[in-house]
């Protein structure tokens, strides 16, 4: 686990430091391999910006919230990142159970004997003769 914390316009305080550090490493335990996150802590005017980017494996996540305290600004951001973390988790774990289902059902599917198709034996019907028309009438189209 790698972190990096960064402060842009603002003084370094080893409080605000730890504390960003304690709370971006409890989210490794959502995440399966090991993270590296970079911290971005700034002010912007009045306003306390975290800016957090966590790269665990493939997974790629990024939030960005201000307030006017830099400590809610950060447990922000880290709400902000698990709900990320559990939607990303919830739609793996989704694919996989529709994976297994289909393939549990295609197993089962297969493994039951299939009923043998009734033969059925077509009738012939007589053709009816065709029909004399009158021998003076012709038939014909109406010229519009």
């Amino acid at each position: 686990m790698n972190i990096s914390i960064t402060f842009r316009h603002m003084d370094t305080s080893n409080a605000i430091k730890i504390y960003a550090s304690d709370k971006v490493s409890k989210l490794q335990r959502f995440l399966r391999q090991p993270m590296t996150a970079k911290v971005t802590l700034s002010v912007d005017r009045l306003k306390h910006v975290a800016e957090t980017r966590i790269s665990s494996g493939g997974a790629h996540l990024e939030a960005k919230e201000s307030s006017a305290d830099m400590y809610g600004s950060i447990d922000r951001v880290i709400e902000k990142l698990e709900r990320q973390i559990r939607g990303q988790k919830g739609a793996a774990e989704s694919k996989k159970k529709r994976g297994r289902d289909s393939i549990k059902s295609s197993v089962v599917a297969s493994a039951a004997p299939l009923p043998e198709p009734k033969r059925t034996t077509k009738k012939k019907v007589a053709k009816k003769a065709p029909t004399k028309k009158a021998a003076g009438t012709k038939t014909t189209k109406a010229r519009s």
